[in-house]
C-alpha cells in the first residue's frame, strides 16, 4: 500500500435482507482515496452512498470484498481494531447530533475524551482554536439553541477535528444549510484537507458544492464510476 493511499476499497459488496428479500446496495465497488484528496461521493436516492460511508468509516461489518484504513484490513477485524481504527477518523454526519446541554466548547471537548488524558495538554485552548479556525470566535460559551445551523455544522466540523484525523467522512453535511452556509462549511472542510493532508469522503445530493472535489464518484445500481468534478450537470 502506497504511503500516501489511506482508504483502499476492492470489490466491495453489501446486501440487505434475505432470500427474495435480498437487495444488493454495492455491488463490488473499488476505489482509492489519498492524503490530502477531497471526494464527493453522489448518486440517487437510495443508491447506497451511506452504507458506502459507513463501511469506511468502520461503523458497519464488511460483507464481501475487502476495505483498508490505513492499511489496515476492516473485513474480519475484531472490535477492539475497529474502534482503534475510528479513532482517527472524524465523524460528520447530515444533523450535526450536538448536545444541547452542553456549550460549544464542551461539545468538542467530548471528542477528545476517547483519546488518553494526555493526548491533549491544554483541551480546552485546543478546543478554542478549532472553534477559530471554523469561524466561532467568541462563541465558546454559547449553547447550541443560540447558533443558526450553518454555525451547529461548523461546531460539528470542529468536534470532528479535534483529535487531528487523518481521515474525515462526512455525511449530507449541508443538506439542512442554506447555499451560503453550506458553501462555508465545505469551503473550510477542503481548505483542511489541504493544509492538513488528511483525506475527505463527503456523501452528497448537492451538485452546488462539487467543484470543491479533487475526484467525483457515483454511485447507482450499487455500481461506481468516476466523474469529472467539473461536471456541474450531473442529475443528482
Amino acid at each position: 500500500m502506497e504511503p500516501d493511499v489511506l482508504i483502499r476499497i476492492d470489490k466491495l459488496s453489501h446486501t440487505f435482507g434475505k432470500g427474495d428479500l435480498a437487495h444488493e446496495v454495492l455491488h463490488e465497488v473499488s476505489t482509492e482515496i489519498r492524503s490530502g484528496e477531497v471526494v464527493i461521493c453522489t448518486g440517487p436516492s437510495g443508491s447506497g452512498k451511506t452504507t458506502f460511508l459507513t463501511l469506511v468509516g468502520a461503523l458497519r461489518s464488511i460483507q464481501h470484498g475487502s476495505v483498508r484504513v490505513f492499511g489496515r484490513e476492516l473485513n474480519g477485524a475484531t472490535a477492539k481494531d475497529l474502534l482503534e481504527i475510528r479513532k482517527s477518523i472524524g465523524f460528520i454526519f447530515q444533523l450535526h447530533n450536538l448536545l444541547d446541554s452542553l456549550t460549544v466548547t464542551e461539545n468538542v471537548l467530548m471528542s477528545m475524551q476517547i483519546h488518553p488524558p494526555d493526548t491533549f495538554p491544554d483541551p480546552v485552548r485546543t478546543a478554542h482554536d478549532l472553534l477559530d479556525g471554523v469561524g466561532l470566535s467568541g462563541r465558546y460559551d454559547d449553547m447550541p439553541e443560540h447558533l443558526s445551523g450553518g454555525q451547529k455544522q461548523r461546531v460539528a466540523i470542529a468536534r470532528a477535528l479535534a483529535a487531528d484525523p487523518k481521515i474525515v467522512l462526512a455525511d449530507e453535511p449541508t443538506a439542512s444549510l442554506d447555499g451560503k452556509s453550506g458553501r462555508e462549511v465545505v469551503d473550510r472542510l477542503h481548505t483542511m484537507s489541504k493544509k492538513q493532508g488528511c483525506a475527505v469522503l463527503l456523501v452528497t445530493h448537492d451538485n452546488r458544492i462539487l467543484d470543491i472535489a479533487d475526484r467525483v464518484i457515483f454511485l447507482e445500481d450499487g455500481n461506481l464510476t468516476n466523474r469529472k468534478p467539473g461536471d456541474l450537470s450531473l442529475d443528482v
